[in-house]
């Protein structure tokens, strides 16, 4: 289960705004484990009020700690929901390089493992001494 906790800095935080960002960082359970609840930290907001000339420049911000594994991103944008969906896919890129590293380890134990067992004479049994 996922617990989103929304935070906005410099902005109001509507409803639309609320709903896109739990729908679309809902959209990572899929990539993460289900035996467990995960809290999830989302900041939203403008980079500063001091921006006179030009556009605004708005920030997303998530955070995520899975039991041994921690998950930060943030990227800044000129529209709210592009920086929303910028920052939810580096953390999906993030999650499944992780996952990915695991499992290439766990094959390399099993195969050392391996090359071991097929290296011991002949005559000796497992649970003999």
């Amino acid at each position: 289960m996922i617990n989103i906790n929304i935070k906005a800095t410099n902005i109001e935080l509507i409803l639309q705004i609320k709903e896109y960002v739990d729908k679309r960082i809902s959209s990572l359970e899929k990539f993460l484990p289900t035996d467990r609840e995960i809290d999830i930290f989302v900041e939203l907001g403008k980079q500063s009020n001091h921006h006179q000339k030009g556009p605004d420049v708005y920030f997303a911000e998530v955070r995520m700690n899975i039991p041994g594994h921690e998950f930060y991103s943030r990227e800044e944008n000129a529209d709210l929901f592009t920086a929303i969906d910028s920052v939810r896919d580096e953390v999906q890129r993030e999650i499944t390089h992780q996952k990915g590293r695991r499992q290439t380890m766990f094959v390399r134990g099993a195969r050392s493992l391996k090359k071991r067992i097929k290296g011991m004479k002949p005559w000796w049994r497992f649970g003999d001494k």
